[in-house]
This record gives structure tokens, sequence and C-alpha cells, in this order.
């Protein structure tokens, strides 16, 4: 792909490609993409100064549509059981496709990097056919200073088309919506689809596939750091509560998604954050609701009233509405985006079978067996009365955006926790005092309350008890805490039906890891329940 002009990007995009175009935008600013978007009629302006942008058909990201090209150089480092091939071909014809689709319009480039370590970072150049996606990806992406823009070399190139309707046949894809990502020559195409999320996640994807080969091991995570310089690291899926519980106004706030952990310590690979605002509040989380009233925000899939204020309870397009803004609009954001090697790190789970602990201490092997395992469990839908929960196990906590095999970030990550004697713990946000339909949500006061022991080392002191069902160890009483809910079992009416939903996510966990087995030692082996389910047989 040489002949692209990829190895040349401050040749212009010209250089790239692409042929006849209308105008190009380089690194326009904020007010000139607000009015850029709203000529062209693909977003509109907030009573409060934010931008709105609705993305259509796809309010997701669209994850059976990403593929990965498949040579001599990704054959034997990618892990094909979750990545989607596509063939060399395929991906040079898709190239060649959209260039043409692109003829006569006008683009938006925006030069940015993703990672806050210089040693880490990669340069990356977005093309895109919408103001507003380069108003986002400015957003979320680290920002070179201006004067830094003239010598910008890129590493990563995005070209984001939504209008672009890809032919599977044609183009070895699945539907006319494509996220192929060409790893070796650092280039991302997408088509079909405005959810703005692709873009980021393609940074993520490629870090991920970068780092480890340097021995940076590249994390789903948010991150923050307290007046004493203690690093915590938060792993979780959506919904457990990561972006909520990194937020604490007495902690800096590195980032709320995405971290790499190399010699250096902890740096943020992103510049701006992507939150959630389905059903957003000024109580429950200020800062992140401050947000959506500033300009240069961009709110996605929000519902407008008839006054253009947000209605952040309004689900009616998606339950996914997001807000994407620069990380400078949290009042306690850190301004570098890197802080030293963790103390504590933080497994987040929402245990909708009521039957894991509010908090457990873990040891290397068993951080390991639950990083590979990344669990967590989705309420049922209710629509036909059902409310048997769903487990959901995402393996390092974002299954769908690991080139490698778990194995590889497992092994890194273990050994990185075993460098630095980091204290791992496993905190469940999810239900207690019964399943999802009987008992009830695991009350924040006592999260915070144990996340707080947890990060000032007093929760290491407190006497523990093992359990008999997981075999880590739970304290057995913190100041603060109704003792009773540090007992899963006691919390419930019925201590059977605790047994018996216990033993039934402990046999889920045990079926999920039996793919791993063959890729981890005895250690990380022996963390299984199962070990322990069938000793006690």
């Amino acid at each position: 792909m040489e002949e692209l002009g990829l190895r040349n990007p401050n040749a212009g995009i010209g250089a790239i490609g692409f042929r006849k175009l209308k105008t190009v935008r380089y690194n326009f600013l904020e007010a000139a993409l607000y009015e850029e978007a709203i000529r062209n009629g693909e977003a509109e302006l907030t009573a409060d100064g934010a931008l709105r942008a609705v993305t259509g058909h796809h309010t997701g990201r669209s994850a059976k549509d990403k593929f990965v090209v498949r040579d001599e150089n990704t054959d034997g480092k990618v892990w094909w059981d979750n990545n989607k091939p596509m063939a060399p071909r395929h991906f040079e014809q898709l190239f060649d496709d959209m260039l043409a689709y692109a003829e006569g319009k006008s683009l938006y480039v925006q030069d940015l990097i993703g990672g806050a370590d210089a040693e880490n970072a990669l340069p990356t150049r977005v093309i895109t056919e919408f103001a507003w996606h380069s108003l986002f990806i400015r957003n979320l992406l680290i920002r070179p200073e201006q004067e830094a823009l003239k010598d910008f070399q890129a590493k990563f190139t995005i070209i984001d088309l939504p209008g672009f309707k890809a032919n599977p046949e044609r183009h070895g894809c699945r539907t006319e919506t494509v996220i192929a990502c060409d790893l070796v020559n650092g280039v991302v195409l997408i088509g079909g689809t405005a959810y703005a999320g692709e873009m980021k996640k393609s940074v993520f994807t490629a870090l991920n596939y970068m780092l480890p080969e340097k021995g940076v091991m590249p994390m789903h995570c948010s991150a923050n750091v307290g007046p004493d310089g203690d690093t915590a690291v938060f792993f979780g899926l959506s919904g457990t509560g990561k972006t909520t519980l990194s937020a604490d106004p007495s902690r800096t706030l590195i980032g709320d998604d995405e971290h790499g952990w190399g010699e250096n310590g902890i740096f943020n690979f992103e510049g701006g954050c992507y939150a959630k605002t389905i059903r957003l509040s000024a109580e429950a989380e200020p800062e992140i609701f401050a947000t959506t009233k500033r300009f240069g925000t961009v709110l996605e899939n929000v519902v407008l009233d008839e006054n253009r204020v947000p209605d952040f309870n309004d689900g009616s397009l998606t339950e996914n509405t997001r807000c994407a803004y620069p990380l400078h609009f949290i009042p306690n954001a850190s301004e570098t985006g890197t802080s030293g090697h963790p103390a504590t790190i933080i497994m987040l789970t929402a245990d909708a079978f009521g039957v894991m602990p509010p908090i457990a201490k873990l040891t290397p092997e068993q951080a390991m067996y639950h990083f590979l395992s990344g669990y967590t469990a989705k309420v049922a839908g209710t629509e036909r009365g059902v409310t048997e929960p769903e487990a959901t196990f995402s393996t390092c906590f974002g299954a769908p955006f690991m080139p490698r095999h778990p194995s590889e970030y497992g092994n890194l990550l273990r050994d990185l926790i075993a460098e630095h004697k980091v204290n791992c713990w496993l905190v469940n946000t999810g239900w207690t005092g019964g399943a999802y339909g009987t008992g009830s949500r695991m009350p924040i006061k006592a999260t915070r309350a144990l996340l707080t022991a947890a990060l000032d080392g007093s929760l290491s002191k407190v006497e523990f008890r093992k359990d008999e069902n997981f075999g880590f160890e739970v304290p057995v009483a913190v100041s603060g805490v109704d003792t009773k809910i540090l007992d899963p079992r006691s919390t419930w009416a019925d201590g059977d039906a605790y047994d018996a939903q216990a033993r039934k996510l402990a046999d889920m966990f045990i079926a999920n890891f039996a793919k791993f087995e063959a890729h981890v030692d005895g250690g990380v082996l022996s963390a299984a329940p199962g070990v322990r389910l069938a000793a006690a047989e």
C-alpha cells in the first residue's frame, strides 16, 4: 500500500489517494466545526450551547461488522477466534471504492495523538465526511500544540465516510456497514455508520495491537490518583460504575476509559471522555452534567425538547445516549494524563445474581483469573416478565477491542502486579439480598466507603474470611458499612437458594474459562471456583 502515500501524510490527504475533492478542512477548531456542522444539516445547537447530532440507524458499535486484515504479518499474532478476518485484496478494493465515493465532497481532517506517554504515543490523522465527527474526535483524542502541527507525522490513519455503503460480495464484509482495520499499515476504514464511537475504539484497537510487543499493558479502564500520588485503576464493563466511581472529587481523574501501563506508570490514551447520559442528573453526576451545558461538547442521540433543552430521561432514540467532551471540562482532571504505577487495581462487576460480596481481596493469580473472565451480568428484558439475569464474560473487560490473545494481556498484567506489589480488589456494584427482581442494588454509599478503605490501605488491615464458593478473601467487618452486607448469604431469605445460585454462577465461570486453561499456569487455574467446589464434594 506504499503507493497510497500513507507514509507521507504531511503531503496532504491527496497523497493518500483522494482525488477531485471539493474542499479539505484541516484542523478546524470548535467554532468553525460548529458552523460547518450546522450549515451542512448534520447537527444542531442546544439551548445550552452544546452540539447535538443524531446517528440514525446505528446508535452503538457494530461489532459484527468489524474486520482485521489477515496477512503474513497478522496471521500468527491476532486472536482470530475474536476477530473477523478480511483478505488484503478486499481491503484494498474497499479502500479504492471509498476514495472514489469521496470525489467531489468536502472532507475534514484532524491531526491528533492517542497516548499521553510520548514514548508510546500514536500520532493519528482522522479524515471524516461529517464536521461533527471531526469535532467529536478532536474532543476524544489528545490535541497537539498548534506549533507541533507543522511537523506532525501520522502513524495511523482513520477514514470515516458514513455515507459510503459497502458491498459484502465485493469487499468481503457482512453488510453495507464496515469497520476494516489494517493494523500493519495503520489504516482503518469506516463506512455505513454515523456512530462516532467507532473512531475512538479504532484507535484503542490499534494500541491494543501495538503496545504489548513493547511490554506496555493496554487497558479498558478508568484511573485516578490521590493527593499522595497513589494511583488507582478501575476495570469494568458497561454499567458497572467505571466512570462514576473513578470520578472522585478528592482524587485527580486521569481518564475514564482507556489507559496504558508502561515503565513510567499509567498514561491515558485519550484527551477526552465519552460518557453515557441516559438518566444523567446534576445531583448524581454534577461534573458530567455540567459538561453538557458547555460550548464544544457533542451530544449524541440525546433527545431535545421544543426549546432544544436536552431530556436525558428520554431513551426513545436509544438508551446509549452520549456526550463527548475534552478532559479539561472536568474540574479535577489531570493536566498531563499520566501518573505513577498503580497502588490499587479495582475490578468492577455488577452481579445481578446477587451472590458476589461487595468487595473481595484478590491474589495476583485470582486477579488474572478474573481479568481473563471479565464477568458482569446484564438484567434480562422485561417485556414478557422475564427477570432472570444473564451472565456476560468479556475477557480483559473489553473483548471487542482485543486483537491479541487474552493470555498476552493477562500475563502482562500479572507480571506488572507482581513487580509493583499492587493490591487487587473485586468490587460488586450489582445486587444484594437476592437476584435482580428480588434483591436490591448494592448501596452506593457502601461501595464508596469500601473503595475509600481499599484506596487508603485501611481495608487490608481488617479481619478476612475465605469465600466458600470463589476462594477470595472477604472482609468480615468494615467501619461505616453494615456487616450483614459483607456476607451475601446472610442477606438472602433462603440460604439454600443462595447456595444454588452461587453454584450456578461458579459453574458459569468454569465453563467460560475452559478456553483459557491451556494458556495459563497452575497458579491461575487454582484460582477457579471449581477447584474448591470439587474439593468440597
